[in-house]
């Protein structure tokens, strides 16, 4: 059970790089057509620095990438916690169902972005989370010792 605990993990981590890359391919070439040069910005310069001087479309994709290092990594150690304590059968599907909408959440954030919708995706995904987070507590707290 713990390949199938761990495989929504892997496949959100691949899915982050995919963001990252969809972020970097859309957002140097916006940088470079704003006329904003990398070699003039200053020192500790954050990409909140291009808010406003490259299209607010083209930054939808960094807003979604650092949000794919927000929450998701407490969605890594409760499934990691469920995967070395031992994951029931839902524990699976429900990962998969927080993975499935993070994925979907990051697609209309960078492509639509419409708050209401996007808010409503983080809330069902959050929902998973809770569960997931519950189910690691749960795994640990009441675990019996002699068991293990």
């Amino acid at each position: 059970m713990q390949a199938q605990m761990l495989a929504p993990a892997a496949v959100l981590v691949a899915w982050s790089l995919v963001m990252l890359f969809w972020m970097a391919f859309t957002r140097f070439p916006a940088i470079s057509a704003s006329g904003a040069n990398l070699k003039d910005a200053k020192p500790g310069g954050r990409g909140v620095d291009l808010e406003g001087v490259i299209p607010d479309k083209v930054n939808w994709k960094a807003h979604n990438y650092a949000h794919l290092m927000e929450q998701p990594t407490v969605f890594y150690a409760a499934v990691m916690i469920i995967a070395l304590m031992g994951a029931s059968a839902i524990d699976p599907l429900v990962a998969w169902v927080y993975v499935a909408l993070r994925i979907v959440h990051s697609i209309w954030q960078a492509t639509v972005n419409v708050v209401s919708v996007r808010f409503a995706l983080f809330l069902l995904s959050t929902f998973a989370l809770v569960y997931l987070a519950y189910r690691a507590v749960a795994l640990t707290l009441f675990a019996d010792p002699g068991a293990l």
